[in-house]
């Protein structure tokens, strides 16, 4: 397209500005979270707005759209579900002491990271706090989850004998310039990855290799073995922070 391009559709219909998007996986409806304090949900083919969720009392820092769900969370310290079809808010989940920056759904959990230096697991359905996971010496920004299974080999998971009603981990990121590996079940702290000097903005999994990578406003990009928390390389050719990683 070179500099020639303009664009294909314009939605509107905030009153302030966007902070995050998240498009359904059938790729149908765009969700849009807003300092306004409010919700959006489009239609991707005639950019129409057909959903808005209001409720929350402050600016919206992230949101998750799911089929049938969606799901926000804002500086108000809760995180609200939303049913996609009628707009009507279907849980709240409150704990969290400050705003909350990151949520995560991942089967039947949701996990949240905040401010309060703490990251939490919920029951999807119950709209009841699981697990508190507390250790981080600053505000948790970025969430990311796996399971055992994915990475273990199975004599390795043998000796994690004491997780064996769950297998999943929560990996969070902090602007304590730290990374940490946390067990599900018990919020036990796993593994604590040192390297960056900056905060750990971004965290993306490649569970295949059993590789982590993380970003940070040190600029540069870190890779670690999720197994055995070493850190692998260390990418060093950006000017300013890295806020966003993919695979």
């Amino acid at each position: 397209m070179g500099n020639s391009g303009s664009a294909v559709k314009v939605c509107t219909d905030h009153q302030g500005g966007i902070n995050w998007l998240s498009l359904s996986p059938d790729g149908q409806r765009l969700l849009t979270g807003s300092e306004d304090g409010t919700a959006r949900l489009w239609s991707t083919a005639d950019s129409q707005c057909h959903g808005h969720f209001q409720g929350h009392e402050s600016y919206i820092t992230f949101c998750h759209l799911e089929n049938e769900a969606a799901f926000t969370c804002s500086a108000d310290h809760t995180i609200r579900k939303w049913d996609v079809l009628t707009g009507q808010c279907l849980a709240i989940y409150r704990g969290h002491t400050s705003i909350v920056n990151r949520i995560l759904v991942a089967k039947d959990y949701l996990f949240s990271g905040s401010y309060d230096r703490t990251a939490r697991c919920w029951s999807v359905d119950k709209e009841k706090q699981i697990q508190e996971f507390r250790g981080h010496r600053n505000c948790v920004l970025t969430l990311a989850h796996y399971s055992s299974r994915d990475v273990l080999e199975e004599e390795e998971e043998e000796e994690e004998e004491e997780e064996k009603v769950s297998r999943d981990l929560l990996v969070t990121g902090s602007t304590d310039c730290t990374v940490k590996v946390w067990w599900v079940s018990s919020g036990r702290c796993y593994q604590t990855l040192l390297g960056h000097t900056g905060a750990v903005l971004c965290l993306i999994l490649d569970a295949p290799n059993r590789e982590l990578f993380s970003g940070s406003t040190d600029y540069t990009i870190r890779t670690w073995n999720i197994v055995t928390g070493e850190q692998l390389k260390v990418f060093k050719e950006h000017q300013g922070s890295v806020i966003c990683l993919e695979v």
